[in-house]
């Protein structure tokens, strides 16, 4: 009614005619009953109430990549013992990275640095903090279903209205006037600030409150991507030391040959030896030249993929500067092990907190039978001008009652119960995998341990072997048969303990990371000055 009443007082002030008046009040109450009618549409829209976030089912993180150690036993041959194979298995972001140029690098890399590295460039846990920033964002956005609302605009009408297209018909005349059939144009200024605020909508509440959980699992999973950028930079970086022992001992091994080639060469010159030794030496010496130039390309490839791994520019013209030889795990029992894996991993709290949030989503749910309370208002000035605009307002509250929504409600509540059950399992299977994680951690560990203790000792019985046939070869009793197939077993061992001291590096690491805070406790497994 404040409308029409300003625009009544305007048209008296302009010196309209009476028929004028009578068409200027019949336009403006329809001007204003029209808006009146489209928010009472409005209102029965938003009579729905606000609905409950739905979550996706499974709320694991990250499983578009992963890192996982293992270890598998490998036969030997006939030279050398079973050993245990331990790989670590990198896929999807975490094989990745962004790049690290920004980083001085002076050539030299140590583990640490490498680790460091990795936290900051490598993409599984860079795409982990750009999740959280998601998750953040929409704890904002459910936020501020409870937060005031205020906005402002200004609106400026200029209209004719055609009175009988409305139906407006005039049945009586006044002599010497006609009644128009078009009337306007009218000019309106409307300048007015609008605000809505919720006051009691729980499932708004619920839904923001389910937000946070999600947001919190989310920066538990970026936690948890540190322990796995550390297993697989770790990892990455024990196959280079690993690569680069095998290509020093083929080195070695291909000095031997070349020694044992010349020498048998030199006494075939003075008829000491029959021209078959010389070529058995000659292909030895092939033969350990064709193992070098394999070992040294795979130590380039764990260079290139370390490189990757890191931020590191692709390439192998970088040195490894840690050597880290072997030594004894920190004592723990299994059942110390097990409990401090169920206290820190990252990723049971994780799935906690979304069985948290999947609570809050189903109460969210059960909230949409609940009645609603919102204010709305609105002020500001209408005129036909600035000069002539007044002052009006408007103030709103409404209580929306549920009544019958066509079973939607019921629909999110199952959803919703899905959801929890769905997440429930999933962390116990958490809680599982876990365990088996530390087991088998405990499981490599003593047996790389075993394993590093018999690869030694066969390697000092080998290489005693080797020297006493090369005796027996220098005062003639032998032949280089012998000494051939000692060297093999010399070569044999090395590489065995080579990969034994590999395989409980890599237990180590894995405990590490099963144990959970993997970045603070690795110097302590590895012993990293």
């Amino acid at each position: 009614m404040s409308r029409t009443t300003e625009q009544k007082h305007s048209a008296y002030r302009s010196g309209l005619g009476h028929a004028a008046i009578l068409g200027g009040t019949l336009a403006s109450i329809f001007l204003v009953t029209g808006p009146a009618f489209g928010q009472v549409g409005a209102s029965a829209s938003a009579s729905q109430g606000t609905p409950a976030i739905q979550l996706p089912l499974s709320g694991r993180a990250g499983l578009s990549g992963t890192v996982e150690a293992t270890e598998a036993p490998v036969p030997g041959t006939t030279t050398s013992i079973n050993t245990l194979n331990p790989t670590i298995q990198v896929s999807g972001p975490y094989a990745g990275s962004t790049s690290g140029a920004a980083a001085p690098f002076s050539g030299k890399l140590s583990l640490q640095e490498a680790v460091r590295r990795g936290l900051d460039y490598n993409l599984g846990r860079v795409g982990m903090s750009q999740a959280m920033r998601q998750a953040h964002s929409q704890t904002i956005v459910a936020r501020s279903a409870l937060l005031p609302n205020l906005s402002g605009d200004v609106a400026e009408t200029v209209e004719t209205v055609n009175l009988q297209a409305l139906g407006i018909r005039f049945n009586f005349s006044i002599p010497g006037f006609t009644f128009p059939t078009l009337v306007g144009p009218f000019n309106t200024l409307d300048v007015r600030a609008r605000l809505s605020q919720t006051v009691a909508d729980l499932t708004a509440l619920n839904n923001y409150r389910s937000s946070k959980e999600s947001l919190r699992a989310d920066q538990l999973s970026v936690e948890d991507a540190r322990d796995l950028v550390v297993l697989a930079v770790s990892g990455a970086y024990l196959e280079v030391i690993a690569a680069q022992a095998r290509v020093e001992s083929g080195r070695t091994q291909l000095d031997t040959a070349n020694a044992l080639y010349f020498q048998t060469t030199e006494q075939f010159n003075f008829g000491k030896v029959p021209q078959i030794d010389v070529n058995r030496s000659r292909v030895e010496m092939l033969t350990e030249q064709q193992r070098l130039t394999t070992l040294q390309n795979d130590l380039a490839k764990q260079k290139l993929n370390l490189a990757r791994l890191t931020g590191l520019p692709v390439t192998d013209q970088y040195q490894v500067t840690d050597a880290l030889p072997y030594a004894p795990a920190p004592p723990i029992t299994l059942e110390d092990a097990l409990k401090q894996a169920l206290d820190h991993r990252a990723d049971l709290k994780a799935a906690a907190a979304q069985v948290h949030a999947a609570e809050l989503a189903r109460t969210a749910a059960h909230d949409e039978y609940l009645p609603s309370l919102a204010v709305s208002a609105d002020a500001g000035a209408i005129g036909q001008n600035p000069a002539q605009a007044r002052g009006t307002y408007t103030v709103t509250g409404t209580l929306t009652i549920p009544i019958w929504r066509g079973g939607r409600t019921a629909g999110d509540v199952e959803a919703a119960d899905a959801t929890v059950a769905q997440r429930r399992a999933e962390l116990e299977d958490t809680k599982g995998q876990i365990e088996d994680q530390v087991r088998e951690a405990f499981l490599d560990l003593q047996a790389a341990a075993a394993q590093v203790e018999v690869a030694q000792q066969n390697l000092d019985v080998n290489q005693q072997t080797l020297g006493q046939t090369r005796q027996r070869l220098e005062f003639g009793v032998s032949n280089n048969i012998d000494q051939i197939q000692s060297q093999e077993s010399v070569s044999s061992a090395e590489l065995d303990y080579i990969n034994s001291v590999f395989a409980h590096n890599v237990a180590k690491v894995s405990l590490a990371r099963a144990l959970g805070q993997a970045a603070d406790s690795l110097p302590q497994f590895l012993k990293m000055q």
